[in-house]
């Protein structure tokens, strides 16, 4: 049970009174959902920046949780931030949104999610206007608006029970263009992403769990010049790349996107420590529009928590062809974990993902690095 607040008949909130949480299976929220509403509200993904549908949205109303139906903010708290997310400086009702520390990105924000139902909403900051000085910063996917005439459809009545058990009625999605995890509930998917020298990228995605292959490469220039003494000139257009094959239904994009920003510097123009030249860019190269957007609104996000205290240089990439690097390239870190570079470069990647990302990692299998 938890203590919420709720509209009533009377179209006023109720007093705070207990009631169920309501829990449902990654399936049940699927028939409910749309795949971008599930991939914020039930992975804590985020919508790229502006283009929340419900950004502009000037109508007098309450913002409930698309989940449950749970009011969450009223339309009279709703500020310009200028962010790119719906801000409110506070919610309808303190006991309707609950407060969590997020230790992603190797900072901590408070997360904020939905009471009864722990959607993810977003995050709230101390930089909002009088009365409260906070910005709640919400994905609009994670909200519906309901104007103030129409309250009485989201009634609770003393004794109601939880949200509805039907799937909602069809609405038109809050963000535009809507975009689902890549190719989710297949049991394969690829991406392609650069970091600096492939070794150590190859070296990190391994230690995955529902990584199935890594494979170095090259990325961005034409089969001509995919060779490593080509590629070492920094003159091809060629990035040391990985290719990384995974099941979704064990490791997400976004996933993969935390780990890879984790483990290099993203605001490092065409280097990676003393690897320097445009073949050692940080690179995501996309295979399809949705692979992009995905990949931006990440982007944004990451930026929007000021994680680095430089501007993020990662570019996006149409990936137009994957070549996979010479025989002696691949698996390079774990046959030879004693060369000089590994043992300075690449092994301490490894261990940072290992402490950082410990319920991600693989255990045992003959290719994670030692």
């Amino acid at each position: 049970m938890v203590r919420l607040r709720v509209y009533g008949a009377d179209g006023k909130l109720s007093p705070a009174r207990d009631m169920p949480k309501v829990e449902l299976s990654d399936a049940e929220w699927k028939k409910r959902l749309t795949p971008e509403q599930f991939r914020i509200t039930r992975g804590k993904g985020t919508e790229q920046a502006f283009c929340g549908g419900l950004l502009n949205n000037k109508g007098e109303g309450v913002y409930v949780c698309v989940d449950c139906n749970l009011p969450l903010y009223r339309s009279n708290a709703k500020f310009e931030s200028g962010t790119g997310w719906p801000s409110f400086y506070e919610p309808v009702a303190k006991e309707n949104v609950h407060e969590e520390a997020d230790r992603t990105y190797g900072m901590v924000r408070t997360e904020i999610l939905c009471a009864r139902c722990d959607a993810h909403l977003g995050h709230v900051f101390d930089d909002g206007p009088p009365p409260t000085g906070m910005r709640h910063c919400l994905n609009s996917e994670s909200l519906k608006f309901v104007p103030n005439e129409q309250l009485a459809s989201i009634a609770e009545p003393a004794g109601a029970a939880t949200a509805p058990a039907t799937k909602p009625a069809a609405t038109a999605p809050a963000t535009k263009p809507s975009a689902a995890s890549p190719r989710t509930g297949s049991a394969q998917a690829e991406v392609v992403f650069a970091g600096g020298c492939f070794w150590c990228v190859e070296a990190v995605f391994e230690e995955l769990e529902g990584v199935k292959e890594v494979v170095s490469g090259y990325a961005g220039g034409s089969a001509a010049t995919a060779n490593y003494e080509a590629v070492c000139t920094g003159d091809t257009g060629h990035a040391e790349a990985v290719k990384i094959v995974y099941d979704p239904n064990k490791v997400s994009y976004e996933q993969l996107l935390k780990v890879h920003f984790a483990t290099h510097d993203p605001t490092s123009l065409n280097r990676q420590g003393n690897d320097a030249g445009t073949q050692y860019r940080s690179a995501i190269f996309y295979a399809n529009d949705q692979e992009r957007q995905l990949a931006a609104a990440f982007i944004a996000d990451v930026t929007a928590s000021k994680a680095f205290n430089k501007p993020i240089v990662t570019t996006l990439e149409p990936l137009k062809q994957f070549f996979p690097a010479e025989a002696y390239h691949q698996n390079f870190v774990c046959r030879n974990p004693n060369q000089g570079y590994v043992r300075a470069i690449a092994l301490p990647k490894v261990e940072k993902v290992r402490e950082k990302f410990k319920a991600m990692i693989k255990v045992g299998g003959e290719n994670r690095a030692p």
